[in-house]
C-alpha cells in the first residue's frame, strides 16, 4: 500500500474506530496520517493486518514490558493519572525513533487477534437461538480463535440492562452489554450446553506464555480499564476448562474437525471481527464448504465482518437453508441491536 493509501486508513480509523472511545489513539492517529516518516514504519507491517490496529499494539507492548520513556505517561493503563493525550504525538514519533529496531520485526512477525470477550454478550443469544431450535448441545469450532476466551461464552454470566443475570451463575466474570431496539432476543436463564470447544488459527496464542499473553493486553486500547479487566477474568476461567486449540488454516481444516463431531451435537462455526483479516477468495470457499457440508447434515455459521458489520447466521437445518442477520453489533461487543423476534 502507499503511503497515501495509509493516511487514508489512519485518517479513518481515528474517525470511525477511535473517536468516543480512545482519544489518545484518535489523536495519534491523526497525526500519523501526516507524518510520511510513521507512515513508512508502519507499512513494515504483516500483509492483510489492520495497519493502525498493529502499530498501537506494537508500541504499547514494548512500554508494557517496562521500555522506559516519556510516551508512558499519557496511557492509562501504565500510570493512574495520564496526561492530556493532545501533547502525547511528540513522544510517539520520539519512541517510534528511537525503538524503530524493536518495532519493526513486531510488525512484520505479529498478527492482531484481539480475544474481546465482551463480544460474548451478543454471541450468548445467538447460541440460544441455535440451541431452541435443534435442542442438542453445541459442538463449537472458532475461526480465528486466539487464545480461545471467546469458546468460553457458556462460562460466564451477563447482565443487559437491569435484566436478571444469565448464563453461569458460579464464575467470576459477569459480563455486562446494552441491548438497543425495541426486539429483545430470547435468552435462557442457564448456558446452553456445550458438547466440544475447537478453536483453529493461523497462530494460537498461548496464554500461559508470558508474551502471549502480554501481547493480547497490549491489543486492548489503553484507557478500556474494563476491557483488561474482562481479559484477564476470562484467561483465568480458560485455566479451568479444556479447550483443544489447532494452528492452521481455518477453512482448509474445518473437514477433518467437523469428521469428528457426532450427530447428536449441532456443529456452530463461529467467527467475530476477523474475516476482515480472510482473502476473499477464502471466504467464498468456506460458504460453499458450508453450504455443501449442510446437504448432508445441520450446520450453523454464526460470523460478523465477512460483507457487512452485521451479525449474520447461516444455516442448514432439517434440509433446508435459511440465511438471517441477527444484529447490529458495536466493534468491542458494549452493545448491540437484535433484529429478529
Amino acid at each position: 500500500m502507499d503511503l497515501h493509501g495509509l493516511s487514508d486508513r489512519f485518517k479513518l480509523f481515528a474517525e470511525r474506530e477511535c473517536k468516543d472511545l480512545s482519544r489518545l489513539y484518535e489523536h495519534l492517529a491523526r497525526h500519523i496520517a501526516n507524518e510520511p516518516w510513521l507512515l513508512e514504519l508502519a507499512a513494515h507491517s504483516k500483509s492483510g493486518q489492520p495497519i493502525p490496529n498493529l502499530l498501537f499494539g506494537a508500541v504499547h507492548y514494548l512500554l508494557l514490558k517496562g521500555t522506559e520513556h516519556e510516551l508512558a505517561q499519557y496511557y492509562a493503563s501504565l500510570v493512574k493519572e495520564p496526561k492530556e493525550s493532545s501533547g502525547a504525538f511528540k513522544w510517539f514519533r520520539l519512541f517510534c525513533k528511537q525503538y524503530e529496531n524493536e518495532i519493526i520485526p513486531i510488525l512484520e512477525t505479529k498478527l492482531v487477534q484481539t480475544n474481546e470477550v465482551r463480544r460474548c454478550a451478543y454471541l450468548y443469544p445467538s447460541f440460544c437461538y441455535i440451541h431452541r431450535l435443534t435442542r442438542k448441545p453445541l459442538s463449537l469450532i472458532e475461526i480465528g480463535t486466539s487464545a480461545g476466551l471467546q469458546l468460553l461464552w457458556d462460562k460466564y454470566s451477563y447482565s443487559y440492562h437491569s435484566s436478571p443475570v444469565y448464563g453461569n451463575e458460579h464464575t467470576s466474570l459477569n459480563i455486562t452489554s446494552e441491548i438497543k431496539g425495541n426486539k429483545q432476543p430470547f435468552l435462557f436463564k442457564k448456558s446452553p450446553p456445550v458438547a466440544s470447544r475447537i478453536g483453529i488459527d493461523l497462530h494460537v496464542n498461548n496464554l500461559n506464555h508470558a508474551e502471549d499473553y502480554l501481547w493480547l493486553k497490549a491489543l486492548i486500547w489503553p484507557e478500556h480499564k474494563e476491557r483488561i479487566a474482562y481479559f484477564q477474568a476470562a484467561a483465568e476461567c480458560l485455566t479451568s476448562y479444556q479447550v483443544e486449540l489447532v494452528e492452521g488454516n481455518g477453512v482448509e481444516l474445518l473437514p477433518h474437525m467437523i469428521s469428528k463431531i457426532s450427530d447428536d451435537s449441532t456443529i456452530c462455526i463461529f467467527h467475530t471481527h476477523v474475516a476482515n483479516q480472510i482473502p476473499l477468495e477464502e471466504k467464498i470457499r468456506l460458504c460453499e464448504y458450508i453450504e455443501a457440508l449442510g446437504k448432508q447434515r445441520d450446520v450453523f455459521h454464526l460470523y460478523n465482518n465477512m460483507w457487512d458489520t452485521d451479525l449474520h447466521l447461516d444455516y442448514y437445518f432439517n434440509g433446508t437453508e435459511h440465511k438471517i442477520t441477527l444484529a447490529e453489533t458495536e466493534g468491542h461487543g458494549r452493545w448491540f441491536k437484535w433484529k429478529i423476534i
